[in-house]
């Protein structure tokens, strides 16, 4: 973080969004989580509810998947573009932060859980897919899919482990 004041930082902020290059990527790719989002709820219809696309700051664009097991649990998945390193992620997520804190404390020694931090949103954060070709939006959805269904399907018998 810049120990600039906000004052000495607005020359550089009305720069990044001078050409529109800025706003026209960034709806971009929030459209493409959209759809992705569109395709989870019909994909997943009975089994999962998928919440609407939401917004971090400018860092995240997510939506949550949450079934009858994960709601018992205080637990969402998350679908994640994370807008600065540019990648999807999947994270679990704990309706509040005690449920967070008591998760990533149960799942200590379990791969995807960093024992020295926890995450600032997250019990943990898995990388889906590095480096994403956004012009092939169709192969792009098909990795997404395949390997949420991997992950979910992991998570859920790590879960069940540690309960």
């Amino acid at each position: 973080m810049s120990n600039k004041s906000l004052r000495a930082r607005i020359p550089a902020y009305k720069m990044a969004f001078a050409s529109g290059e800025l706003q026209r990527t960034y709806k971009d790719l929030v459209s493409i989580v959209q759809s992705l989002r569109a395709e989870f709820s019909k994909q997943y219809k009975g089994q999962f509810t998928v919440a609407n696309v939401l917004h971090g700051y400018i860092d995240f664009t997510y939506f949550y998947l949450q079934n009858d097991y994960l709601k018992k649990h205080k637990l969402k998945l998350a679908v994640v573009l994370n807008h600065q390193e540019v990648q999807f992620e999947l994270w679990l997520l704990g309706q509040t932060k005690d449920v967070q804190i008591d998760y990533w404390a149960k799942l200590q020694g379990v791969r995807w859980v960093d024992q020295d931090v926890m995450p600032e949103w997250s019990i943990f954060e898995i990388l889906m897919l590095a480096d994403p070709d956004f012009d092939n939006v169709k192969a792009l959805s098909e990795r997404i899919h395949g390997v949420f269904a991997e992950l979910s399907e992991e998570i859920f018998t790590t879960l069940k482990v540690y309960q």
